[in-house]
């Protein structure tokens, strides 16, 4: 019987890891079989993850958490890798980018989240791009790649659904998304460039649209997109996990 009074969640437990690695702690330290426990019990007949045992959403934002959990604590016995993957590919929409869940509208956070998660899951390689038609992961990969070029747009800035305005964030969701495929070359690094420093404050950091006032989520993705960018001064970053390359390998 598994005790829910920790109130315990899969977005909070892979923030604790990240973090946990980016500060240089061994996380083979933990009782990670609780962990793993604990998450396999999370996960729904389709494929799908709740974040918590009590009953909740079920969408690629806590698969992919999930996965990211089994990758960081190197043991997959937290979740069926094949029932996730069907679950990711059945929520690939007809025009390529990936909506939370089956039949929903495409979005850049949940494409990120599914190519991420299928990344980690080792369905997707190095070379997706120049193997498009493998069976591997059985993703579109050519459709997706055609839907996340549209999503940058006049302002140089990129936008995470069509007719909405450029967005900080979706910089990273979408810049990590083309950099996982293996096709950053397409984007247009000087015009993204441009749109990130209109959305940088005067005060420090950076907000959603230019002239914004700036918050912590999106000063960290701006600071993340610039990484993906190859900024000087920036780490380069392990696009899957969201960390730096060298956090999530230990070094």
């Amino acid at each position: 019987m598994i005790s829910i009074q920790n109130g315990s969640h899969l977005a909070s437990t892979y923030c604790a890891l990240a973090i946990l690695k980016i500060v240089g702690y061994n996380l083979s330290n933990m009782d990670s079989e609780s962990i793993l426990t604990s998450m396999r019990s999370l996960q729904q007949p389709d494929g799908s993850f709740m974040p918590i045992h009590i009953g909740a959403e079920r969408d690629l934002r806590f698969l992919y958490c999930a996965a990211a959990i089994c990758f960081m604590l190197n043991n997959w016995n937290g979740m069926d890798r094949e029932k996730a993957k069907e679950y990711i590919l059945n929520c690939q929409s007809y025009d390529g980018g990936f909506g939370l869940t089956p039949g929903s509208e495409s979005h850049g956070g949940a494409t990120y989240c599914a190519i991420a998660s299928l990344r980690l899951m080792g369905f997707i390689g190095d070379d997706c791009l120049s193997n498009a038609s493998a069976p591997s992961s059985k993703a579109n990969i050519q459709s997706l790649l055609d839907w996340s070029l549209q999503r940058q747009v006049a302002d140089g800035g990129i936008q995470g659904r069509p007719n909405k305005p450029s967005d900080t964030c979706y910089a990273f969701w979408i810049g990590a998304t083309m950099g996982t495929l293996g096709a950053n070359k397409f984007i247009d690094e000087k015009a993204l460039r441009s749109f990130l420093l209109t959305c940088q404050s005067e005060c420090g950091g950076f907000g959603k649209f230019p002239q914004e006032l700036p918050d912590l989520y999106h000063s960290y993705y701006g600071l993340a997109a610039f990484s993906i960018l190859g900024e000087a001064g920036l780490k380069p970053l392990c696009l899957e996990l969201g960390v730096t390359e060298a956090a999530a390998t230990g070094l």
